[in-house]
Parts: C-alpha cells; structure tokens; sequence
C-alpha cells in the first residue's frame, strides 16, 4: 500500500482509497481526486510539499500531508 506521496515523477497512478474525515475528505474529492481516477505527478516541489499532479485534464497542486491520504495502486 503506497500513498501519492511517495509516487516518483512522471508517474501515472490510480487512486484506490482516501483516507482522512470529514471536511478535510470532502475537499479531496471537491478537487476530482475520487476512487478510481488517474493521478499524473507531474512535479514534486525540492522538499516534497506540495506536489503537482494532473487530474482528470486539469492540473492540481496538492499538501504533502493531503498526499499521504490518497492511497494508490
């Protein structure tokens, strides 16, 4: 079980689970990240916060703490 975190760059991934509660859930899925998309990293900032990914055709930049939410396969 890996989290989007720790994915490499250029990487395509699939989304299978996100963790977190409530308000800070919701917002995750607000932004298109739902179970079963695909997430492209496309950059990680030096020190890994945040990191950029495209979702769904449109390009997104993500805490490293809401990273570790995102479970992928």
């Amino acid at each position: 079980m890996r989290t989007l975190k720790e994915v490499q760059c250029g990487q395509t991934v699939k989304v299978s689970k996100i963790g977190g509660e409530g308000p800070v859930k919701r917002r995750i899925m607000d932004m298109g990240i739902t179970k079963g998309v695909e997430v492209f990293v496309r950059k990680v900032a030096p020190l890994g916060d945040p990191v950029e990914v495209t979702v769904r055709g449109y390009e997104l930049s993500l805490r490293k703490a809401d990273a570790e939410m995102i479970v992928v396969e």
